[in-house]
């Protein structure tokens, strides 16, 4: 039979809330009484524990005893340990954890009863000098300690975190708190658009900032949030992309632009998209889509280096190597690459059975109604993207699903464009920009038709956009990358709400 004492009964969390708002109940007594403040905000930490750690993780316990400079941290408790007249906690500042050895006789016999009462998630304050305990290991030993802020509900078990997929996402203060690697990824995110944006710069973009609402949606074939604003008294679209207003630039003399940018689309959720999210788009005049290709494969090779420190990585346990050349091919060269399909791929009929097979309605499609190159990009989407795991530029999309790319000159089907494909997804789109203001107008005319037959995604005429290109824009190449799904591939992701710090949920139906 077992000596251990059985143990406490598990206590639900709106009892432990309970006795934790009776504590802070006590406090607000004392303040009333003017002793102290419930939630005092004039401490300020010198230090932080990461930087405590690296300056003095070389010295020995001797060195350090000679020594007994003051050092002052604050930061989230996350382990407590009692044992009569001392006790050790352990903080979580910003930057890592610190442990602390808090003495009754050093902080005060009214202190240390205090803080014996204190709970795990309060903010506390500690002054003490750097020590190594008997087992090594560097900490504070207190001098005096403070209750910055209580907190009200009780942390997650420390041994298991968070393990509910949708309280990370719902309370990510919570993820941050108890998951090491969650923050590492979100200061993964930081490094990377710091360095895209440095990288930008430093080939001679300008940054800029363009409109978040929209008269007019535009810049791709995507549903829209719509709005109304009321001292216009006129309907508004949150931004599907700034690409119409980058080329307005470009067309003003600005010749290198780019917008790190947010931007919405009334579209599905999935693990690839979320309505809210991030775009990088840069243009540049006297580029065209192979000079993008080049640029764009630099780009996110020096993103990986400074967000991660390497361009071996790995995404759900396969390897992915983003220092070699990335290879480009045409839909149709992807197709008889990756596929059978053999002559098929230049045969309409032979395309239409194939993508029936494969469950695509020809009434849902307009199957009948598609071009060669519609039809072949349907079947790359369906039978190809998959397989392109490591970077591969797809280029020469059709012109009938791509509004704004210049054709090519050696076949007017196509465009001079391209999406970049990792770990078969796409990651970026970019191409030759059409600059031609008649067959613009003639493109957003298609366009409209499309829209009254029932495209939702369809675009709307942009008179102005139309007006701009009528004053003439140089040769120009512009090209989008998506943040966020950059992020899920550098930081070994599986969803993107895994790297945006508040997805997009549907609304709770419980206020607790």
């Amino acid at each position: 039979m077992s000596d251990q004492p059985a143990p406490d009964p598990i206590l639900d969390d709106n009892q432990l809330i309970a006795e934790r708002r009776e504590k802070l109940q006590v406090l607000r007594q004392r303040q009333a009484q003017g002793k102290g403040v419930a939630f005092p905000n004039d401490f300020k930490p010198a230090n932080h524990a990461a930087a405590l750690m690296q300056a003095h993780e070389a010295h020995s316990a001797e060195a350090l005893a000679a020594q007994p400079h003051q050092v002052s941290i604050a930061g989230r408790m996350m382990l407590k340990r009692v044992m009569g007249k001392a006790s050790f906690a352990t903080l979580q500042d910003a930057t890592g954890r610190m442990q602390v050895y808090v003495k009754g006789e050093e902080v005060g016999a009214e202190v240390y009863e205090d803080f014996k009462h204190w709970d795990l998630g309060d903010i506390v304050a500690v002054e003490g000098r750097m020590f190594r305990t008997r087992t090594g290991e560097l900490s504070i030993h207190a001098s005096a300690v403070r209750l910055l802020a209580k907190s009200l509900r009780p942390l997650p078990d420390k041994f298991h975190g968070v393990h509910d997929q949708e309280m990370k996402y719902r309370q990510r203060y919570v993820d941050l708190m108890m998951d090491e690697s969650t923050r590492q990824r979100f200061v993964a995110r930081s490094r990377a658009i710091s360095g895209i944006r440095e990288f930008m710069v430093g080939h001679g973009f300008l940054e800029v900032e363009t409109p978040m609402l929209h008269p007019i949606p535009g810049g791709a074939n995507a549903k829209p949030f719509t709005t109304h604003h009321n001292a216009l008294d006129q309907q508004m679209f949150l931004r599907i992309a700034p690409e119409l207003y980058l080329k307005r630039l470009i067309v003003g003399g600005f010749e290198r632009v780019f917008e790190i940018n947010r931007s919405y689309r009334n579209e599905g959720i999935s693990v690839r998209h979320n309505p809210e999210f991030t775009m990088m788009e840069f243009y540049a005049a006297y580029w065209n889509y192979q000079d993008l290709m080049d640029f764009t494969e630099q780009l996110i090779r020096d993103a990986a280096q400074k967000a991660v420190g390497t361009l071996q990585l790995s995404y759900g346990g396969k390897p992915v190597d983003l220092s070699q050349t990335f290879e480009r091919l045409t839909i149709v060269q992807a197709i008889a690459r990756y596929t059978d399909a053999g002559d098929g791929a230049h045969d309409e009929q032979w395309l239409r059975a194939a993508l029936r097979k494969l469950g695509k309605s020809e009434d849902k499609d307009q199957l009948s109604r598609r071009s060669l190159p519609s039809l072949q990009v349907m079947y790359f989407e369906e039978t190809v993207e998959h397989h392109l795991w490591q970077p591969t530029f797809i280029c020469e999309h059709p012109v009938e699903i791509s509004p704004l790319a210049r054709a090519s000159d050696t076949n007017p089907a196509v465009t001079e464009r391209f999406e970049l494909y990792i770990t078969g997804r796409e990651f970026g789109n970019g191409f030759s920009e059409l600059n031609d203001a008649e067959d613009q107008a003639a493109r957003f005319h298609a366009q409209v038709e499309a829209k009254d037959g029932g495209d939702d995604e369809a675009m709307f005429y942009d008179h102005d956009f139309v007006r701009a290109l009528e004053y003439g824009m140089p040769p120009t190449g512009g090209c989008g990358v998506g943040i966020d799904r950059l992020m899920m591939l550098l930081t070994d992701s599986p969803s993107i709400r895994d790297v945006i710090l508040f997805p997009a949920l549907r609304r709770e139906t419980t206020s607790h």
